[in-house]
């Protein structure tokens, strides 16, 4: 079995190299939620020596809440910001002879391309005129898998080793308690019952289905680097084998 595990970097955390080296691909930053142009630069440079699969990762442009604040914005706007994001790590990584091959939103914009139609589809649509060969990723069964769908995409859908969900297969908000889990083993049985299983135990103790294409591992935890090393043990004795595609 094959599994792709990725981690969103480029934040401004200090475990970005380590991770790199565990990891099968990067969703970079693209300077709107976090990030800047060098610290693209730097992070391409890595996902390159390391041969991990280079990603962008845009936001809104809320760099004060992390990108993590809903906001009710014009299709366009959001298309526009998209490309605009896209466009500058796709120019970052050919300066250094690598190419981006994936598309994963940050933060509020994925959780609401996760549920409304309307944003999903902008998001496809920017990912598609950059460059229609990019691969889409999206909260597994969300509309902004649909919507890539829709445009002949290729999708990958993501599943979450530290978060909680709920019953309708979408994440419990991280303003709730109880949206992160908190212990290494817990978020060990979640991810490979996800993978193993196809299927994860929502906070209300109903199964819901999943497909895991790519394990989503947060970088900025508090034991990040510890827990990646954890799940790739884990992952080994399994015999899941860690590779993007």
């Amino acid at each position: 079995m094959i599994v792709d595990l990725n981690a969103d970097l480029g934040e401004g955390c200090a475990n970005d190299q380590a991770l790199l080296q565990l990891v099968s691909s990067a969703n970079i930053a693209c300077g709107f939620h976090a990030g800047d142009a060098p610290t693209m630069l730097q992070s391409v440079r890595w996902a390159i020596q390391y041969g991990v699969a280079i990603g962008a990762h845009p936001g809104y442009a809320d760099r004060e809440n992390f990108g993590r604040n809903a906001m009710q914005l014009p299709p366009d706007v959001v298309y526009a910001q998209v490309a605009y994001q896209l466009g500058a790590l796709a120019a970052i990584a050919r300066t250094q002879g690598g190419r981006m091959v994936h598309v994963k939103p940050h933060g509020m914009l994925y959780n609401q391309a996760a549920i409304e139609p309307a944003l999903a589809d902008a998001i496809a649509r920017a990912v598609q005129d950059v460059d229609p060969t990019l691969r889409l990723v999206g909260l597994a069964g969300s509309e902004l898998i649909r919507a890539g769908e829709r445009l002949g995409l290729a999708t990958r859908q993501e599943v979450f080793a530290d978060r909680r969900y709920q019953s309708n297969g979408n994440l419990v908000p991280r303003s709730l308690p109880g949206a992160i889990i908190e212990t290494d083993q817990l978020a060990l049985q979640q991810t490979l019952a996800m993978i193993l299983n196809k299927q994860v135990i929502s906070c209300e103790g109903i199964p819901v289905t999943v497909q895991a294409d790519t394990v989503c591992l947060h970088g900025d935890g508090e034991h990040a680097l510890a827990f990646a090393r954890s799940l790739r043990a884990a992952f080994a004795e399994k015999n899941i084998q860690v590779r993007a595609g």
